[in-house]
Parts: C-alpha cells; sequence; structure tokens
C-alpha cells in the first residue's frame, strides 16, 4: 500500500492496524507562507521527515477589524468572499498537483470563533460574547459564510480533508458554558459538517495552544475522522486508548509539542516514541498535541516518525 491507502485503512476498525502513521507540523518562516516557495517548502519537510500525508499550514491571518467596539458592531462584519483566501488557495492548489498521488493532502481550517479573535482579539471576544451573546454571535456566524466559500473552494481544488482547530471550550476562556453552546459549537459543527460529508480524512484538532480544558464532553459529538488533543485534561493525564475510546475514533498525537520532541537528543526521542507506542490505542497516529516549535529539529521529527514506522 501507498501512505494513502495505509493511513485511510487505520479508518478500519474492523481490520487490525500493522502500520502507525505519524505526522507533525510547524510554521514556516513567513518567505514561505505563499505562492511556489510555500509549496517547495511545504513538500521538502513532507520528504525529509518522511510522514505520512501533507499537512498544510493556513498562514492567511483574517483582516483585523479595530473599528467593532461594542457587540452590536458585529452586524456590520462583511461576508469575505473566495478573493480574500486566494494566496492560500493558490498554495492549496499547488500541494495537491503535487502530492496527492503519493499521501493524502489536508488543510488547517481554523474555527470561526478564532478568526473572529484575529479580528478584534481575543480578550474583547470573550468579552462581548460574555455582554451580548446574540450580538457577537451574529458577527461569528458571517465568519463562518466566509469560510464556507472557502472550504468548499479547497474541496473543488482536491484537498482530501481539513485539519479542523477549535479553541474557546477551554477552562479558562469559555468552557462547557451557555456562552460556548451558542456561540462557538454551533459554527463549529456547521463547518466539520459541511467537511465531514465531503472529505474522507478530517481530524478534530482540540486545541490548547492558549490554555488547558478541564472537560472534553463538549467535543464527543463533533465529527472528524480522527481526533487530536493533549493527554492533559485538567487534573488528569489520560492515555492515547482513553482518549480513542472516550471519542470512538482514531486518535493522533501522544507527544508534547514542547517536550522532548523540540528539546531532546535522537536517542530520546526514540524512547519517547517507544513509551508512547506501548500506551497506544488500537488504531493511532503518532504526532504531538500541537504545532511544534518552528525551531524543531527537522532531524528529530523524522526520528520520531522512523521509529513510529517500525512499531
Amino acid at each position: 500500500m501507498n501512505r494513502r491507502e495505509k493511513v485511510l485503512a487505520l479508518l478500519d476498525s474492523s481490520r487490525p492496524q500493522e502500520y502507525v502513521p505519524a505526522a507533525f507540523f510547524l510554521h514556516f518562516d513567513p518567505q514561505y507562507h505563499r505562492g511556489r516557495p510555500a509549496v517547495e517548502k511545504h513538500l521538502e519537510f513532507f520528504r525529509y521527515t518522511g510522514m505520512d500525508f501533507v499537512k498544510i499550514q493556513f498562514e492567511l491571518p483574517f483582516p483585523r477589524h479595530p473599528e467593532i467596539q461594542r457587540p452590536e458592531d458585529w452586524a456590520n462584519l462583511p461576508v469575505y468572499g473566495k478573493d480574500l483566501y486566494q494566496p492560500q488557495l493558490e498554495v492549496v492548489e499547488g500541494l495537491v498537483r503535487a502530492a496527492k498521488h503519493e499521501a493524502l493532502v489536508i488543510l488547517t481550517l481554523y474555527s470561526p470563533f478564532m478568526l473572529a479573535c484575529q479580528s478584534v482579539g481575543a480578550a474583547t471576544v470573550e468579552a462581548q460574547i460574555r455582554e451580548n451573546p446574540p450580538a457577537v454571535r451574529r458577527g461569528i456566524e458571517r465568519i463562518a459564510e466566509s469560510l464556507l466559500i472557502f472550504v468548499r473552494e479547497c474541496i473543488r481544488l482536491g484537498v482530501d480533508g481539513f485539519y479542523h482547530s477549535t479553541q474557546g471550550g477551554e477552562a479558562s476562556r469559555l468552557g462547557n458554558s451557555p456562552f460556548f453552546a451558542e456561540c462557538v459549537k454551533p459554527f463549529d459543527l456547521l463547518l466539520m459538517n459541511e467537511i465531514n460529508h465531503s472529505c474522507i480524512f478530517n481530524i478534530l484538532h482540540i486545541c490548547d495552544y492558549h490554555a488547558p480544558y478541564d472537560d472534553l464532553a463538549p467535543f464527543l459529538e463533533y465529527p472528524g475522522h480522527v481526533v487530536n488533543c493533549s493527554l492533559h485534561v485538567g487534573d488528569r493525564t489520560l492515555t492515547p486508548a482513553q482518549i480513542s475510546a472516550m471519542f470512538g475514533r482514531p486518535f493522533m498525537g501522544g507527544l508534547e509539542r514542547k517536550g522532548v520532541i523540540a528539546t531532546g537528543s535522537g536517542d530520546e526521542v526514540r524512547q519517547a516514541v517507544r513509551a508512547v507506542l506501548a500506551q497506544r490505542s488500537s488504531h493511532f497516529i503518532l504526532g504531538a498535541d500541537c504545532t511544534v516549535p518552528s525551531e524543531t529539529s527537522w532531524d528529530n521529527l523524522r526520528i520520531a516518525i522512523a521509529t513510529a514506522h517500525e512499531g
């Protein structure tokens, strides 16, 4: 089997897993965010590390809107069309053309809530949601409408799926609250249901980049063929097998993004990967809990991936 077939075989729970796929992601220097340089850097990273699918980084900041001063101002947010996303779409098209024949090609998809935070700042969004949820909801809904235009164009270009990142439900932000249920979750589900209907390989990423979670229950009904998150939830440290059982799907992860994969020697990376494999779920992809630091050694990533492939 080629890498596409090996990863897709993971989704068949009736078949024992004979091969452990692995993949890690990092942000490249800004000179590699657009055009041919972005395509070539993604391919260089994919081939050097030996990872099992291509994950395209989303490097297009959402427009800032400093004029949004009150929750009611979200009603004036425009719905951006395809033109906003054209630089990212060019990278998608180039990587689909270059790599889809040998591996799955998926794209990072930030949630509407995350783009709202890019637009006016996270603290402002969270405060305004608490002040007037229906008003802010209208703005996040407009961002979701814009993202649907982008998602559908990516699907037309041939991506195999998305790495859908969700935030807002962290313990120190909106948590598992009515605010999260009204202003974040419906629009996560709108996008995830769209991509799950159309794509063969989607990863639900519960992102703790800003803060940890004390409860994964709000995400159990989120679609996605694979779940990726931290093993640390509240005061508990779970195993890959426990999270896989909780979500009823394969788990991706096992290593902390700022841990040994980023700071250790090659031998330390091998030992850490073997320890994770000993606790893996029956259907599992080795990875980190989020994007690893940009300065992480590509050699460390290559060693980790090769160790996973050895089983």
